[in-house]
């Protein structure tokens, strides 16, 4: 039975990651802050776990519980907006607090978690991105904070994709489209489920040859 570790299971995505792998069979390992008050994700009968990644003390006590335990796939699906993003309303310690959850810490777990996933022959990690990472799509302006956090991961993403060549781990960014979630709103062009299914489809599909792209739910390249 492979393992899947999702971050960020509690709601929205994260949680129909979890639902959907679970119902694939698969081993799901779903983390947030709290545990105890994700009802929803308790109700899947997957096994649930306390991370919160914008504490950097706490990567590595988690992955120390995980020691010997291989994963197959490593989702980092976490992530907050940044709130008010208009060019004179930018807060710096909300910029400073959305990079820490957004870019710093996909990468640190990817850190902690590599000894599991060279456990894994053929082991996948991705990465929740969006297209207001692509300055080629930018042609709004505005979204300031969310925005560079964004393309600071595609950054970490590519980079590990040349790290990583060698320990045969494919690594992507992904867009999961415009989602009805807490995070997109209710505007969102699709449903939290019509995107995992789609961003599940992708991963499957995921080669080596494939590591370091940044592809929407759909399976089209999005531009950088």
């Amino acid at each position: 039975m492979p393992t899947v570790l999702i971050t960020g299971a509690n709601r929205g995505l994260g949680l129909e990651f979890a639902r959907q792998y679970k119902a694939a069979g698969w081993d799901v390992i779903a983390t947030c802050r709290d545990p105890i008050g994700a009802d929803a994700l308790g109700a899947l009968g997957v096994e649930e776990l306390a991370l919160d990644v914008a504490e950097p003390g706490a990567i590595p006590v988690f992955a120390s519980r995980l020691e010997g335990r291989p994963l197959d796939l490593l989702v980092c699906n976490a992530g907050v907006y940044g709130g008010a993003q208009a060019l004179t309303e930018v807060d710096i310690a909300a910029w400073e607090h959305t990079f820490r959850v957004n870019t710093i810490a996909p990468l640190k777990l990817t850190e902690a978690l590599l000894p599991n996933l060279r456990l894994a022959p053929g082991a996948k990690a991705v990465y929740v991105s969006s297209l207001m990472a692509s300055m080629t799509e930018n042609t709004s302006g505005g979204e300031y904070i969310y925005r560079s956090s964004k393309a600071a991961l595609n950054a970490v993403v590519k980079s590990l994709s040349l790290d990583l060549r060698a320990d045969g781990i494919t690594v992507a960014a992904l867009h999961p489209g415009w989602v009805r979630t807490d995070m997109g709103g209710p505007n969102g062009m699709i449903d939290a489920p019509e995107s995992v299914t789609g961003l599940r489809r992708v991963i499957d599909g995921l080669t080596p040859a494939d590591s370091g792209r940044f592809l929407a739910y759909t399976g089209a390249n999005v531009p950088w």
